[in-house]
């Protein structure tokens, strides 16, 4: 157990088993650290002039967390925090608009998913098709197709469910599930996963918290 600032002064925690507490207000698990890095990472930021004076750092590098934590690319993945600036950069202002730019340097912890590993995650939907789960901010489909065959969907008292044959296990709305990603669909600002339950040590983890 590791535990990292961030710039804006929130902790991450970072888990030997690979799981990430974030500012993003969400808990991410996963058996495999492969998916956390720590990038150096670049990015051009503007203040206006009214932020001139003995704080402009300071606004400076809260203005640079704003604008990255929490983010997504498909090259880097989830900005999970920023735990270093390496580089506030000097500011040339802007003639024709009075504001600065400055080329800031910083260190961050990022989230990239890959296909073959496990993750933990949370149901978030369920149709008859499969359901949606969330781990932390990467989403999840797992189709009823890679589902176990004894699992029949249905709608109870608790709702759209996948129920087990023996009805001792139920996948439900915001109960925990141990997926395995299948497949990556990668955009410009989102990454998307497919995933499967349909092997040993996967599924349903714990019913919905209460």
């Amino acid at each position: 157990l590791a535990f990292v600032r961030g710039a804006s002064g929130g902790w991450a925690r970072l888990f030997a088993s690979g799981g990430v507490w974030s500012s993003l207000g969400s808990f991410a698990f996963a058996p495999s650290a492969a998916m956390f890095f720590l990038l150096d990472m670049e990015r051009i930021v503007t203040l206006p002039p009214q932020h001139f004076g003995s704080q402009l750092r300071e606004t400076l590098h809260k203005q640079l967390v704003r604008e990255v934590e929490g983010t997504c690319s498909g090259k880097h993945g989830y900005i999970v925090c920023v735990t270093r600036i390496t580089d506030s950069g000097k500011g040339r202002v802007q003639v024709a608009t009075g504001k600065a730019t400055f080329h800031m340097k910083y260190q961050c912890v990022a989230f990239r998913p890959f296909k073959g590993e496990v993750v933990d995650c949370v149901v978030t939907q369920i149709t008859k098709l499969g359901f949606f789960a969330d781990a932390g901010p990467f989403a999840i489909f797992v189709s009823s197709s890679l589902i176990p065959e004894d699992y029949e969907f249905t709608s109870g008292d608790q709702g759209p469910c996948f129920i087990s044959g023996d009805q001792d296990v139920a996948i439900v709305r915001n109960c925990e599930v141990r997926v395995k990603i299948v497949g990556i669909r990668v955009d410009a600002t989102e990454i998307f996963g497919i995933g499967t339950i349909k092997e040993d040590y996967l599924g349903v983890l714990g019913g919905p918290e209460t």
